[in-house]
């Protein structure tokens, strides 16, 4: 029996905090849809996957990766529509390993590399900072109801519906900011993104409601989102986005920008104290529009010394 062969990709997910909004690293390509950075391994070249991975950030974005952490294997035949520099699928099945980089600068880059944009500009529907966004009443809801109503049987129709609710809230479910992913995979199943059809070779079912991605990189992205707004719950994360110095004002602006909700400033600053991971250094920055406020840092020996968790997510009511 003859065995197809196999090829490596290496998919780079590099975020930052962003002035406003959390950044993603994208590389853009004229006229078609931007990617992240990407290439495939080569055995020979590469001793490790992460060597591999560091080379190709540094030579398409223009951009040294600091914080690493591998992500997901993507291997789903007929997701991956390859690129340049990877093998047709034709030729070989596209086994891609996504990874996560988080960085404290999302300054300018050399012209002619990567460049910061927005998550939110992929997923706006996941954006609840100011409230419910309007693309979800307005789009994504008629269409969710419309393919559920389309379903052959009843049976079809319930679980439809079913996996609705749970991953968009319909019909007064709560938001779950964790399924970033399972939304996307749902719009892609519906054919309601510009992905879906574009691999199934169908004409789009729906007006685009946000930018796409090459391949299937927005998909891993939305495995980054949900990987990133669950992790800062349990592991101090967050920090390795922000500068040495920072008030506790942009760190709550950066977690909010994360996890798409207004917190309750208040409790969060409260949980904050208890953590133990910052500590006041007694210099304050003025220019704020206010009072000055005081500039704290990030005790990293305290996730040394204690069993550290996360950052507590208190919702603004």
């Amino acid at each position: 029996m003859s065995i197809p062969p196999v090829a490596v990709g290496l998919n780079a997910v590099v975020m930052a905090a962003g002035e406003t909004a959390p950044q993603v690293l994208v590389v853009p390509r004229g006229e078609e849809e931007p990617a992240l950075p990407f290439g495939p391994f080569d055995p020979a070249r590469h001793r490790t996957f992460e060597i591999g991975l560091r080379e190709w950030v540094s030579e398409q974005a223009h951009f040294q990766l600091g914080y690493v952490e591998q992500l997901y294997t993507f291997g789903d035949r007929g997701r991956e529509a390859p690129l340049a520099d990877l093998p047709s699928s034709e030729e070989a099945r596209i086994i891609s390993i996504g990874y996560l980089a988080l960085t404290q600068d999302a300054a300018d880059l050399p012209s002619g590399g990567g460049e910061w944009q927005s998550w939110y500009r992929f997923f706006p529907w996941e954006d609840w900072r100011t409230g419910k966004p309007a693309i979800l009443a307005d789009q994504i809801e008629p269409a969710l109801r419309r393919w559920i109503d389309e379903a052959e049987t009843e049976g079809r129709r319930e679980a439809r519906r079913d996996r609705a609710r749970i991953t968009f809230g319909l019909d007064g479910r709560g938001w779950h900011e964790e399924r970033c992913l399972d939304r996307y995979e749902l719009l892609y199943s519906a054919g309601l993104i510009a992905e879906a059809a574009r691999d199934r070779k169908e004409v789009q079912g729906m007006t685009p409601v946000s930018r796409s991605m090459a391949s299937d990189h927005r998909r891993i992205v939305a495995t980054a989102i949900s990987r990133l707004r669950g992790k800062i719950k349990y592991r101090p994360i967050v920090f390795e986005l922000m500068p040495d110095l920072f008030t506790l004002s942009r760190l709550q602006q950066v977690v909010e920008g994360i996890v798409g909700f207004p917190l309750h400033k208040q409790n969060f600053r409260r949980a904050l104290d208890r953590t133990g991971f910052v500590e006041g250094t007694g210099k304050m920055l003025a220019g704020t529009g206010g009072r000055p406020a005081e500039l704290f840092r990030y005790r990293r020996d305290a996730v040394r010394d204690t069993q550290a968790t996360g950052i507590t997510i208190p919702r603004s009511r």
